[in-house]
């Protein structure tokens, strides 16, 4: 459902619906309280409360500094192995060209395969959070096989053969590491103190009594609004391949591989 609202809504309307529904949300319990037990207004127990959600606004903020900084290197890691990925396909296409032509242009096709099926097969599965090993598996198989096949004979070639075989192996272990964190998310137990606790903090705020109803709304509103960016954050950095702040293929399509998209 999570990745769905991602995939199908833009980041602004979600900050709309996120921060717009708590604020809601939070006035509307505020107002319905304070008309409900009008000596709330008095203030006559703000020490307790603002006690309370000093230590409890103070808890939960370091909760969700820790989350939203975990989910944001996690989204810089994710960017830098795909960056990673593609460079070593692009150095191996350079090696290739060290190569005998019939060689070369056997490892230039399973070259334009895999940056293909990485692209139009596996970015779509990754998005959706059901990333496929086998979408790219049988590509990557081709090109350790055009190296296996070939066997160097001039110092040159043997060179860039071996520079060709450990980019290849980089390849393979950066699939990996990409596939994987495809599949990460936020764990069970932190995703319950991230939104376990606004339902705890914003409903506190409610019974810190102001004389005035506007001041009252607007001290809520604010506090509110806050966590629900908060937790909007939370939301789109947790999956960083779905969304529009997701990890981009781009690299894929730039530099030595961009012939592989206009022949």
């Amino acid at each position: 459902m999570l990745l769905w609202l991602l995939n199908h809504f833009s980041t602004f309307t979600l900050a709309v619906v996120t921060v717009g529904g708590t604020v809601v949300v939070a006035v509307t319990g505020s107002v319905l309280l304070r008309r409900r037990y009008p000596s709330l207004a008095k203030g006559e127990h703000n020490d307790m409360v603002g006690v309370t959600l000093g230590m409890f606004g103070a808890i939960y903020g370091i909760i969700l500094a820790f989350v939203i900084v975990t989910l944001w290197t996690q989204l810089e890691s994710t960017e830098t192995i795909v960056a990673t990925e593609a460079t070593d396909v692009s150095l191996i296409a350079r090696d290739a060209a060290a190569f005998p032509t019939p060689v070369h242009a056997r490892l230039d096709a399973a070259l334009g395969n895999y940056v293909h099926a990485v692209v139009e097969q596996q970015w779509p599965q990754m998005r959706v959070g059901r990333p496929s090993y086998e979408a790219t598996a049988g590509k990557l198989q081709s090109v350790y096989d055009v190296l296996q096949a070939y066997e160097p004979k001039a110092t040159r070639e043997q060179v860039f053969y071996e520079q060709a075989v450990d980019h290849v192996n980089d390849v393979a272990s950066q699939r990996r590491a990409r596939l994987t964190m495809a599949e990460q998310q936020l764990p069970p137990l932190l995703q319950i103190l991230a939104f376990g606790g606004a339902v705890v903090l914003i409903p506190l705020t409610f019974l810190y009594g102001m004389r005035k109803l506007r001041i009252q709304i607007l001290f809520v509103a604010s506090v509110a609004a806050l966590i629900g960016f908060s937790l909007l954050l939370v939301f789109v950095l947790d999956r960083p391949f779905a969304g529009d702040l997701s990890v981009s293929p781009a690299p894929f399509r730039q530099g030595a591989l961009a012939p592989y998209w206009t022949r």
